[in-house]
């Protein structure tokens, strides 16, 4: 049997100590948690530096046009990332598990700021923020935060539920839908789809029937088709996906102008700060579209680059959620993992053109606000959880130190006869 010290379902939050008996017979080594992930650390200040740069590159020419000052827009930056490392650095060193106690608060809060947008004014024709002053908030950021941390909690404490209809699949939908459904009205159709991508997910990786996910997604389809075609301005970006030239001056425009962009770039580019694309031609290039001015500048290689961080990204994510301590922080990385991957995959398939526009940033990259710093704080989170030590690692490594159980070793008993036998 186990001492209590390294029992199975022991509290895993605290250091594991010996039992006075224990202690007695031989010291058991305290094992620090794992240190952050370098890589991942790495990686993340590589994609905030080439964000940096490509976004006083492609914002130069028009804000000194527009604020005649060149750095305008730089400046901005810089100051949302000195927010965001203070973010990063918070969500990095808090206990995590706080966000479990406060998921249905965290979850309700969200979506109240998410139904508050709507009686906001109009911004580039759709009500996504929340006006304080000077100040601006997109509320769909904290959403993503509330809605993984509801399915984690959930998903972690239903286990084996989750493979039943009613109780583990249906209540998720329903409050991954009422997001949706608010994200709708904005309108906000990208982040309503990433939201719904992620949590599918996620339920399969919990142990949901498949039968049941394909279920929802041709439940779905009806209203998608609906959304696109009963929406005259929908219908015309659909419409322009498949005949770009066609509507080369209206919906298509910046897809047109983002192929120029990754044409003219070859192989290596045509080097920073050479781009002819962003004097002018391409507006709002530094947003959605940051990575055709990638293209243009570094060409192939820098947008090889750019996936191949967002690649090792993906991994270290993964690999923070499969070594957690608890079910609960392995399925709050997972989550935050599959939905920076789900939003970088769409936002290079639109600069592509693989898939039509869907007003979707490219994570750590693209210049932004509310949303830059809510992604450095959700990386953080991931290097938290990652840091640390499941408890089955914890229980081997303290076997290995050699004090908690020791080795069984043969004894020999030498029984003598009675005297005068």
């Amino acid at each position: 049997m186990l001492p209590p010290s390294i029992q199975p379902g022991a509290d895993d939050d605290s250091p594991a100590r010996p039992t006075p008996a224990l202690a007695a017979q031989a010291p058991v080594t305290d094992v620090a948690e794992r240190p952050y992930d370098l890589l991942l650390l790495a990686v993340v200040c590589a994609l905030l530096s080439i964000g940096t740069i490509e976004i006083y590159a492609a914002t130069a020419t028009q804000a000194l046009a527009r604020h005649r000052n060149p750095a305008f827009f730089l400046e901005r930056q810089v100051v949302f990332l000195a927010l965001g490392g203070f973010a990063m650095w918070l969500g990095a060193v808090m206990d995590y598990r706080l966000l479990r106690r406060r998921a249905y608060l965290l979850l309700g809060g969200s979506l109240l700021l998410l139904a508050a947008t709507l009686a906001m004014p109009e911004i580039n024709g759709a009500r996504r923020w929340l006006l304080l002053g000077p100040l601006s908030f997109q509320p769909v950021e904290l959403a993503k935060l509330a809605l993984i941390s509801y399915l984690a909690y959930s998903l972690s404490k239903k286990a084996e539920k989750v493979k039943t209809f009613t109780v583990g699949f249906v209540p998720h939908l329903v409050v991954c839908g009422l997001m949706m459904g608010v994200l709708l009205l904005q309108p906000d159709l990208g982040s309503s789809i990433i939201l719904g991508a992620t949590t599918l997910v996620m339920l399969f990786v919990a142990g949901a029937r498949v039968s049941y996910i394909v279920l929802a997604m041709l439940a779905s389809a009806p209203l998608a088709y609906q959304l696109i075609v009963g929406t005259p301005w929908r219908l015309r970006r659909f419409m322009a996906y498949f005949n770009p030239e066609a509507f080369g001056d209206q919906e298509a425009y910046q897809m047109v102008q983002a192929h120029v962009s990754l044409g003219s770039g070859g192989l290596t580019g045509v080097g920073l700060g050479n781009s002819r694309q962003s004097l002018g031609y391409m507006p709002e290039g530094h947003n959605d579209f940051i990575l055709a001015p990638i293209g243009e500048e570094l060409g192939f290689v820098g947008v090889a680059v750019v996936l191949a961080l967002f690649a090792i990204l993906v991994w270290r994510g993964v690999r923070a959620a499969l070594g957690a301590r608890d079910a609960f922080g392995g399925y709050v990385a997972l989550g935050i993992t599959l939905m920076f991957g789900l939003q970088a995959l769409m936002n290079v398939g639109v600069v592509l053109g693989v898939v039509p526009n869907k007003g979707i940033t490219l994570p750590l990259v693209s210049y932004g606000g509310t949303s830059l710093i809510m992604t450095m704080f959700l990386i953080g989170l991931v290097l938290n959880i990652g840091r640390r030590a499941a408890p089955g690692a914890r229980r081997r490594e303290l076997l290995n130190h050699g004090g908690a159980l020791r080795k069984k070793q043969r004894v020999r008993v030498i029984v003598g006869s009675p005297a005068g036998a």
